[in-house]
C-alpha cells in the first residue's frame, strides 16, 4: 500500500503526527500537498464526495479517506506495526492519543487564545495570560498523566516493552514544546524523566534518525502548532 497524506506544505502541524508513523515503519507514502498541484488537489478532496474530510491531516489508502490524527493513527497502528492486536489494549492506546488531540488544541491556545481568526499580534495580552497558566498548569499535568502511563507500564514505552504510535506523539510533543518554550521546558523536564527517556530513544530509532536529518522534516517555524515566541516563555 502506497498512503497518500494530505496537510500543509509549510508545517509539521498535526501532520507531523501521521509522518512519525509513517517514517519510523518505513511506510511508502506520498506528502501530497507538498508536490505541485498538490494544493489543488487536497482541496478537491474536501469539497467533494459524500464523506469529506472537515480540515488537514487527511489519509488517503486506496478508496479509504481517514480524517483526524487519532483515527488516522488508529486504522495505520496495526499496519504499521506500531499498535497492540488485542481490542482493549488498541482502545486504550487510541484513548492516550486523543489525550494528545485535547494537549495540542491547549498548545495551539498559547499564541491563539481567541480563536484562529485573529493574528498573535492581535491577542498578545491574552496570549500572555493563558500561556503562563498554561506552563504552570496545564503542561505539567497533561505531561505528568503520561509519565504516570509510563511508570504504570513498567516500561520502557507507554504500552510497556514495545514502542507504540503513542511513544512518538509524546516525542513531538517534547520537541515541539522545547522550540516553542526552552526555558520553561528545562523546569517542566525535570519531572518527566522516564518521557525524556522515551524521546531519546524514539530519536535514536534509524528510520526515525534518518527522517529528522532529511529534507522531509519540515523545521518548526512560526506558522505551526508550536511557536517560538520569547516574551511568552517563563
Amino acid at each position: 500500500m502506497r498512503y497518500q497524506l494530505y496537510y500543509w506544505p509549510g508545517i509539521q502541524g498535526r501532520g507531523e503526527f501521521v509522518r512519525l508513523a509513517l517514517e519510523d515503519a518505513g511506510a511508502s507514502y506520498e506528502d501530497v500537498a507538498r508536490k505541485a498541484g498538490g494544493m489543488e488537489k487536497m482541496t478537491a478532496m474536501m469539497d467533494a464526495g459524500k464523506r469529506p474530510p472537515f480540515a488537514p491531516p487527511f489519509l488517503k489508502a486506496g478508496k479509504l479517506v481517514v480524517a483526524q490524527v487519532a483515527e488516522i493513527l488508529f486504522f495505520l497502528g496495526p499496519k504499521l506495526k506500531l499498535a497492540p492486536r488485542l481490542d482493549a489494549d488498541r482502545l486504550w492506546l487510541h484513548q492516550l492519543q486523543l489525550t494528545v488531540t485535547d494537549f495540542v488544541k491547549e498548545i495551539h491556545d498559547t499564541h491563539h487564545p481567541l480563536g484562529g481568526e485573529l493574528y498573535y499580534e492581535q491577542a498578545k495580552p491574552e496570549a500572555k495570560r493563558f500561556t503562563q497558566n498554561f506552563l504552570k498548569e496545564r503542561a505539567p499535568k497533561y505531561l505528568g498523566y503520561f509519565e504516570t502511563v509510563l511508570t504504570g507500564s513498567g516500561g520502557p514505552y507507554l504500552l510497556g516493552r514495545k514502542l507504540a504510535y503513542i511513544d512518538l506523539s509524546v516525542f513531538q510533543l517534547i520537541e515541539g514544546l522545547r522550540y516553542a518554550f526552552p526555558k520553561a521546558m528545562k523546569r517542566i523536564e525535570r519531572d518527566v524523566p522516564g518521557l525524556v527517556r522515551v524521546h531519546d530513544a524514539v530519536a535514536e530509532r534509524p528510520n526515525i534518525k534518518k527522517y529528522l536529518n532529511s529534507p522531509r522534516r519540515i523545521p518548526f517555524n512560526e506558522s505551526g502548532i508550536f511557536r517560538r515566541y520569547p516574551e511568552l516563555d517563563a
